[in-house]
């Protein structure tokens, strides 16, 4: 009896023993697994701060109005308006620009495919079949690209322009013109007039 309480003893001694051997070489191998995980995961000196640069205000349906001495000089319409953290805007879906007289009554009217206000220069870019036309004299400027001074009331370009006049049509590359297209100046004049005397 008292050979079976020490085979007994014995047994669970050894059951004991090797369950802390396999506990033990266990958790090293789980502690080994995890800092060889750890290791590979780690930093490899590559990791940046990433900063969103995407627009912090968002507007559909817009419509905007400036006015110089409570007169309303610009209204502006836009689908889609994207506001930067910098100031400056995008507008994706396009613009259109009407500009008035002291009267309130429209001098001409500017659209583009898509346009961008820069903040820092003050300045308008209208992208993609941008065309102005001048009320008055029932004239209209075609180009891929102009931009808008509203501080000093003019449009530019160095691209190609077109301009379509009641009876004729003056091609060049280059603009400078007033923002209503009263007056204008093409850099590279390449069409002809007719001159009638």
């Amino acid at each position: 009896m008292a050979n079976a309480r020490l085979i007994k003893h014995d047994i669970g001694k050894a059951i004991v023993n090797a369950m802390a051997f396999f506990y033990s070489n266990s958790m090293k191998a789980a502690s080994f697994a995890l800092l060889v995980l750890l290791t590979s995961c780690g930093d490899t000196g590559t990791s940046e701060i990433l900063i969103y640069d995407g627009p912090v205000r968002e507007a559909e349906n817009v419509e905007h109005y400036y006015a110089e001495n409570g007169i309303i000089k610009v209204r502006m319409v836009a689908e889609q308006l994207f506001e930067l953290q910098n100031g400056d805007r995008q507008f994706p879906k396009g613009i259109y620009l009407e500009f008035f007289d002291e009267t309130g009554r429209i001098e001409s009217t500017l659209r583009a495919n898509q346009a961008f206000f820069i903040k820092e220069e003050e300045v308008w870019r209208g992208v993609g079949n941008v065309e102005v036309i001048n009320m008055l004299k029932q004239e209209q400027l075609n180009t891929e690209e102009l931009f808008w001074k509203p501080k000093d009331q003019r449009i530019y370009t160095d691209k190609f322009v077109t301009i379509r006049m009641q009876s004729d049509v003056i091609y060049g590359e280059g603009l400078e013109a007033a923002q209503d297209m009263s007056s204008y100046r093409i850099l590279k004049p390449k069409g002809t007039l007719q001159v009638k005397e």
